[in-house]
This record gives structure tokens, sequence and C-alpha cells, in this order.
């Protein structure tokens, strides 16, 4: 007597399936990968329009500083460039390397400052936060732009 799995087809069967859901999972994956990196193209695109139109305009850049996740502290980057909100949250660097402008509380940060590493730009900021907080990064740009305020912080 032979088992179901003897004859082949159930174990081919089983490891079929396998295959074909790793490969699409891994063709999914890709598939955002590719969209992530379109998204990120189109949004550094925006950022240079913003920068150049900064610039044009005589915005004043300003020392970027970033806050510590308690929110009590601030720390020295060594870049200069533009808050894209009052906030202070996000900024774009002279370079047009956008930043989320938070790290966590240390005390050598405090002395020597820290080293932020630029963020692939989003085309809708604020995806995920609370309402009102979403914004597209076009009309975050325009707004920025519609203000000579610099935002020092």
């Amino acid at each position: 007597m032979t088992s179901p799995d003897s004859s082949g087809t159930g174990a081919s069967d089983s490891d079929d399936w396998s295959d074909r859901r790793r490969d699409a999972a891994s063709e999914h994956a890709a598939h955002m990968a590719r969209a992530k990196e379109a998204e990120t193209e189109q949004a550094q695109v925006v950022l240079e329009g913003f920068v150049a139109a900064a610039r044009q305009q005589g915005l004043p850049t300003v020392e970027l500083k970033a806050r510590a996740h308690n929110g009590r502290s601030l720390y020295r980057t060594g870049l200069r460039g533009w808050y894209l909100r009052r906030s202070g949250n996000l900024a774009v660097d002279e370079a047009g390397n956008f930043y989320v402008m938070s790290t966590p509380t240390s005390l050598t940060a405090r002395l020597r400052g820290v080293t932020l590493v630029p963020s692939d730009p989003p085309l809708i900021v604020g995806v995920g936060g609370r309402d009102g907080e979403s914004m597209p990064l076009t009309e975050l740009t325009a707004q920025r732009l519609s203000t000579d305020e610099t935002w020092e912080r």
C-alpha cells in the first residue's frame, strides 16, 4: 500500500504551491521597492525645485537643529537649510536632502552635536499621522515659500 505522498502528487503540489507563493511574495516586494524608488525620485525633483526657488526668492538658510525624542533638547547638526514646518520637525538642507529632525537623547550629542542621515523624501508628508497632518510635498514646499520667516530654533 502506498501513501498519498509516496505517489509524488501530494508533496509535489505542496512544494509547487510554496514555490509560487514565495515567487509572488518576491515579486510583490520588488514591485513595492520600484514604486518607492519612483516616489523618491519624484519627491527629490520637488525638493530641488524648492531649493532653487528659495534661493531665487532670497529665503535665508538657518542652522538646522534636531530635537531630541523627549522633545526637550535641541542638538546642533552642522547642516544649513530650511525647515519645512514651523515645528522644525522636517527640513531640507542646501543640497536638497530631506531630513526628519529628530534624534535620541544623548549627553554626548549635547556637547558634540549629532550627525543626521538624509531620509528618502515622500510625495505625501505625514502619511499615517494624525488627521490633518498629511500633506502633499508640493503643497508643503509652496506654503514654506509663501512666507519670508526663517523659523530659526
